[in-house]
């Protein structure tokens, strides 16, 4: 049913409960994890008056996608096929992209939950991949006791 699992992280809190999904997933099934944490190129602070240059933001991006997946990684059961990859670009964007090139059979996501005006502003990475996803894509709503650790 699942040879190729799509994980995709961004290191946030709360990532293990979806973590813990993807893994248990994988032992079920013999997949392979693919870890996945875009560098996201959007550099929203870039510009005379703000101050992050592009090459300081790439580089702070490339450190927490690496730190992402190597923390999710480590996360999951010992046994598990494992795959890192860090692809820059629009993270919805990538995370489609690249499940689509390898193939996968189900992408799993969490989601923080939220709502309103949080919501509006600031989107779901995650809605904009179940909506466009050429695969099922399995949402894991994080665990606000993850987020507190």
């Amino acid at each position: 049913m699942y040879d190729d699992i799509l994980l995709a992280t961004d290191g946030s809190d709360g990532t293990t409960t979806a973590v813990t999904h993807a893994g248990t997933l994988a032992e079920t099934y013999g997949a392979t994890v693919h870890v996945l944490s875009v560098i996201d190129t959007r550099n929203r602070f870039e510009s005379p008056t703000s101050g992050i240059a592009p090459e300081a933001w790439n580089e702070a991006e490339r450190d927490r996608a690496e730190t992402a997946t190597e923390a999710a990684v480590a996360a999951l059961p010992d046994g598990v096929t494992t795959e890192r990859v860090h692809p820059s670009g629009v993270p919805q964007t990538e995370i489609l992209a690249y499940a689509e090139a390898a193939d996968v059979d189900v992408i799993v996501m969490g989601t923080h939950g939220r709502t309103g005006l949080d919501h509006y502003l600031i989107g779901s990475v995650t809605e904009k991949v179940v909506r466009r996803s050429p695969v099922q894509v399995l949402t894991v709503k994080l665990d606000e006791d993850d987020a507190e650790t």
